[in-house]
């Protein structure tokens, strides 16, 4: 088994002392000394944090008709934003169920890039190149990708996510640009190299993330603690990045959507372009789920009493029999209570009470619909 990766940052989370986790083929910073997860999770709710997440893939697609090529490949429509905007969407199987789930940064009509998932980048770009080698009537070519580019940057840019009410004021400090939408982005020169800085992030709160050159990601995390120092920002690692997004009822790769859950099942429906003319991978299969209705649905369940619940507990009716899986599950430091993310039979809809089998116990919870906090990420 090969050694875990290490991202380009690694020298500054050590310093930090920091306690650290393999993550999709990555040793990234699980939490920091002097707070851990409840610290930085509540300095991201209540201030300013900064994560290192230069485990996420990098993916580079350029070529004449790059965006449409993508638009017959992932689920959502690109047709509906233009260039300096991005766009989350999803990679099927032909069985309908999610390869990996991405943002779509659009370029250019001929230039689009991709952040995927750590442990999925090299499969995203594996079938991208199959699929771009395959003319529409299902033949393989031996040939070029017909113009396209597609390369696997993985290990060309650091990935900072600066997050929080307090983000836009360590940003300006730098002079960075921080006028734009929720989901849009801009190209910024900095003394002879260029990073993009999105208005994107995984916490639920107002917040931004720097695609920065691998060259540059030692000298742009200073910058950035160094302006932040006033605002009390605080490293976080990929536990407080947990319980973030649980708390906003996010998915993630791996535990709440996989090969064998698609996107309707798991309440994202939303990011599916079903008003498209062309077919993508999956679609067919996707129509039929949508058309017949999933047999469960991603519920989010919220503790009544102080069970929290975890990934792969069995979900359970009022006569103890199994009706459901929790796919997500951790203690809500802003709600001081368990929730959870978990498929349940469609049978049972909001407000229902069911059981979570934790260890040898019980635990009561209700069905809610996520979010579980307020979320803040399009404020501003």
């Amino acid at each position: 088994m090969s050694e875990p990766l290490t991202s380009p940052l690694h020298q500054r989370h050590e310093e930090a002392g920091a306690k650290f986790s393999e993550f999709g083929g990555w040793q990234m910073p699980l939490e920091y000394a002097g707070g851990g997860v409840l610290a930085e999770h509540r300095a991201v709710r209540d201030g300013v944090g900064i994560f290192d997440v230069s485990h996420l893939g990098k993916v580079l697609v350029q070529g004449p008709g790059a965006l449409d090529f993508l638009n017959l490949c992932l689920t959502n429509d690109l047709h509906k934003i233009g260039p300096g905007q991005a766009q989350y969407t999803m990679l099927c199987n032909e069985q309908g169920g999610v390869v990996d789930d991405m943002i779509a940064y659009v370029r250019a009509e001929d230039e689009v890039f991709l952040i995927p998932n750590a442990a999925n980048a090299a499969t995203v770009v594996s079938i991208l190149e199959r699929e771009a080698l395959r003319d529409r009537t299902g033949s393989e070519q031996e040939a070029a990708l017909g113009g396209l580019v597609i390369t696997d940057q993985h290990r060309d840019h650091a990935v900072l996510a600066v997050q929080g009410p307090r983000s836009e004021e360590v940003l300006t400090e730098l002079s960075l640009p921080t006028a734009m939408d929720y989901m849009a982005f801009d190209v910024v020169e900095r003394d002879g190299w260029s990073m993009t800085i999105c208005r994107t992030g995984y916490t639920g709160e107002k917040g931004w993330e720097l695609v920065v050159p691998v060259d540059h990601a030692l000298e742009m995390w200073d910058q950035v603690m160094a302006a932040g120092q006033r605002f009390q920002i605080r490293p976080c690692g990929l536990g407080a990045r947990d319980t973030l997004r649980t708390e906003m009822g996010y998915s993630l790769h791996g535990n709440d959507i996989t090969p064998q859950i698609n996107p309707v099942e798991a309440g994202l429906s939303w990011a599916v372009g079903w008003k498209k003319t062309e077919p993508f991978l999956g679609s067919d299969a996707l129509r039929e789920v949508k058309a017949a209705g999933p047999s469960r649905r991603m519920r989010g369940l919220l503790a009544l009493g102080r069970g929290i619940p975890r990934h792969g507990m069995a979900v359970v009716d009022e006569a103890g029999e199994v009706i459901g899986e929790v796919t997500s599950g951790t203690f809500a430091p802003t709600l001081k209570q368990g929730v959870g993310l978990a498929l349940v039979d469609v049978r049972f809809g909001l407000d229902d009470e069911v059981g979570v089998r934790v260890r040898n116990r019980v635990e009561k919870f209700r069905i809610v619909k996520p979010p579980f906090v307020t979320p803040e990420v399009r404020e501003g």
